[in-house]
């Protein structure tokens, strides 16, 4: 039990030693069909499948109603609507509730991303080019530098940005005045943004995880958009495996087009979309072959834990960044994995999904409900 203890430290002193170097996002080094940050390929499929209008946007019925609300406040008034925050896991739509504010405001929506940001010149090259009540979208925004983001104090208050103009004895700052704009950053970790900054944001909403019925809406509609045919239980079976995160339902079922197009008549129906997450090695509650390596790893060779992250990371090879930020926060989601002062701990629905009869020390976790509960 010593060693189990020294290993949970070591993994504390691992994660505590990560502060200096706030931008870093998650590692994943081979990309997996049900993760839920975008890729190139994600970029192509969203373009084609975004949702540019309310009425067209299936889910977060409470923040839709609420930003409907401040819209049409700011369009009655005349006035740029208030900048928004949105916050929530990677793949729920934020950037496209940025398409749809910009769409119901009738304006212009320029984007770019809080890393593109490198130096005062690239952003006041944005925001002089912005008309009136324009929405500008900055994706990570938590990840923009502390010396652009500063800039953006005045220009999200007063609509002013300072320039500095010559260096030395001679350098003078004069005040640039912006057409009043909408600024809507979006973020998965709101704790990593300074306190100036968020609370410069009037409007702040988290988007939740979708139901399995508005996940089916969903594949349903993105069929419908890509031209697919696809039955109400084809839709279900790409549904319940998409982590409940659109980005991966739309994932999924561009690979389940392929399938059907090659190995079926190129219609999805629950046999083919079953057979197609088969060849993914996806199952019903969309684990991969990686998710369940590390709950068969944890549970064969540690008895179900509890067990330190580095040594759970070496016995499966992976770096414990990988491990810790992106494995195992769905894994806990779902009720799989508990993370106990002394290490990792295989729940007792872990050992039920892989078939493994609980002994002594694992299993002894509370149950969890369903994955759409």
């Amino acid at each position: 039990m010593s060693s189990e203890r020294n290993d949970s430290l070591d993994s504390a002193d691992h994660r505590s030693g990560d502060h200096g170097s706030g931008d870093r996002e998650p590692l994943d080094r081979e990309p997996r069909v049900i993760g839920s940050r975008a890729s190139d390929e994600d970029a192509r499929l969203e373009k084609t499948l975004r949702p540019h209008c309310v009425a067209d946007f299936v889910g977060q019925e409470r923040i839709v109603e609420q930003l409907l609300l401040a819209i049409e406040a700011a369009r009655g008034r005349g006035e740029a609507l208030d900048h928004v925050l949105l916050y929530g896991p990677p793949g729920l739509g934020k950037t496209t509730l940025a398409h749809i504010i910009a769409h119901e405001m009738g304006v212009g929506l320029h984007m770019t991303a809080g890393p593109v940001l490198e130096r005062r010149g690239d952003l006041a090259g944005i925001l002089t080019n912005l008309e009136k009540g324009d929405v500008l979208f900055i994706d990570e925004i938590h990840r923009t530098n502390r010396i652009v983001e500063e800039c953006l104090y005045p220009a999200m208050e007063d609509f002013l940005i300072d320039i500095v103009v010559d260096q030395g004895a001679h350098g003078r700052s004069i005040q640039i005045p912006l057409q009043p704009f909408t600024l809507v950053g979006a973020t998965t970790r709101t704790g990593m943004l300074t306190s100036p900054l968020r609370d410069r944001f009037p409007i702040t909403h988290r988007l939740q995880f979708y139901s399995l019925e508005e996940m089916i809406r969903i594949v349903t509609r993105s069929a419908g958009v890509l031209g697919v045919e696809i039955d109400a239980e084809g839709a279900r079976e790409i549904a319940q495996r998409s982590r409940r995160t659109p980005r991966v339902g739309n994932r999924l079922l561009a690979r389940a087009r392929d399938y059907a197009q090659v190995r079926a008549d190129g219609a999805i129906t629950a046999e083919v979309a079953r057979a197609a997450m088969e060849m993914l090695q996806v199952d019903p509650l969309g684990l991969d072959d990686s998710d369940r390596l590390l709950l068969r790893t944890l549970i064969e060779m540690f008895d179900g834990g509890p067990v330190g992250l580095k040594s759970l990371s070496v016995a499966i090879s992976e770096d414990p960044e990988t491990v810790e930020e992106v494995f195992e926060p769905f894994l806990i989601q779902i009720g799989f994995l508990n993370r106990t002062s002394q290490g990792r701990v295989a729940t007792r629905r872990a050992w039920e999904h892989l078939g493994i009869a609980p002994s002594g020390a694992g299993g002894h976790a509370p149950q969890a409900g369903d994955l759409f509960e």
